[in-house]
């Protein structure tokens, strides 16, 4: 089954194959992500997040499904690595501006 994503949530899954700077183009100035229970704050903490994560762990995520509540689009994404619990699926909460995220939560 092939998912269609909106332009913005396709990009941020392409570049989260990438790197930290393709990653940070995909948010607006002031985004916000939760991950881990951490609280990152605008694009220098994005990317520092993206770094730290990627520098952890090597991982692919696989979107399953895609799902519209309230303001959000909400994508169960299979994520499979070598983390502890891998594989599992996440639930990636955007909120989106135009072609940019303003927020994004990822949690199980």
């Amino acid at each position: 089954m092939t998912i269609v994503l909106p332009k913005p949530i396709a990009n941020y899954f392409k570049a989260d194959k990438e790197n930290g700077e393709a990653i940070v183009a995909c948010f607006s100035e002031n985004a916000v992500v939760k991950d881990e229970g951490q609280t990152h704050m605008g694009l220098d903490a994005i990317r520092h997040w993206k770094m730290s994560t990627s520098s952890k762990y090597t991982y692919t995520v696989e979107p399953q499904s895609l799902r519209e509540c309230e303001e959000k689009m909400i994508v169960t994404g299979l994520v499979a690595g070598n983390f502890p619990g891998s594989p599992v699926n996440l639930q990636y909460a955007f909120t989106l501006d135009g072609d940019n995220i303003t927020a994004l939560e990822i949690s199980l």
